[in-house]
């Protein structure tokens, strides 16, 4: 344990003395790995109740830049043709049957799974936290991050990444007292194409909900032109049309 503590100590005091525009480079460059800034993705979402049973979901994805995401509930029947916007810090639903896009929370869950709607709806960790500390342990970087505004769905979090992909391994979603809420593990590193290497699976539990899990799993994703159009409330109804 004092080895630890030691080897954690010396790569804080290296870290200290980078600039903080080189570790907030190697943030977005992580962020770059995970989704290009333009893309459609089509992926699964999975719930785990704690007898085994399952609940899953098909989401066809769009996102233009760091602030405009669209999503569009495929399967199951229930939710099919539902719809999610996020445009910066605020959130839509559509449902069908309702007609008229709803303002949602970023800790509510469209899907009612340990994922909540800015799990769903990420936007870049570089634009949502700063880095408070940077550590540089072995294989790995430890990234403790604290969110820049209170409208943020997590206070602070602690980010593994593998220094040579630089690629998440593990995300802690914390309370700004340090609390735990939920991890993220990042698993299975598939090649889908054109530059894009990334962890195809996303797993997550939560103290909070014992018993629990969920699961997202990526199916597709290449880069996308897009139109600012697409993202925006009055076209929540039409994205099945992007497919």
């Amino acid at each position: 344990m004092k080895k630890l503590l030691s080897l954690l100590f010396v790569g804080a005091l290296i870290c200290s003395l980078w600039a903080g525009s080189d570790t907030q480079a190697l943030l977005h460059q992580i962020d770059r790995n995970l989704e290009p800034d333009s893309y459609e993705m089509y992926r699964k979402l999975i719930n785990v109740e704690p007898d085994g049973k399952q609940k899953e979901f098909l989401l066809f994805m769009l996102r233009k830049g760091n602030d405009k995401i669209a999503g569009l509930f495929l399967s199951p029947p229930t939710d099919k043709d539902r719809s999610m916007l996020r445009l910066g810090d605020n959130m839509w639903l559509y449902i069908p049957n309702v007609g008229k896009p709803v303002r949602i929370t970023s800790l509510q869950s469209a899907t009612g799974g340990v994922f909540n709607n800015a799990d769903i709806m990420r936007i870049d960790f570089s634009a949502e936290y700063n880095i408070d500390t940077l550590i540089d342990t072995l294989g790995q970087y430890l990234f403790i991050l604290k969110a820049k505004t209170n409208s943020v769905a997590y206070d602070r979090l602690r980010l593994w990444a593998d220094k040579k992909a630089l690629l998440p391994t593990k995300i802690e979603c914390l309370t700004n007292a340090n609390m735990l809420i939920k991890t993220l593990h990042y698993k299975d590193t598939k090649d889908f194409g054109d530059g894009i290497k990334r962890p195809s699976v996303i797993e997550t539990d939560s103290p909070l909900y014992k018993g629990y899990k969920s699961i997202l799993v990526y199916v597709k994703i290449k880069r996308r032109s897009l139109k600012d159009e697409y993202f925006t409330t009055t076209y929540m109804s039409r994205l099945n049309e992007l497919r």
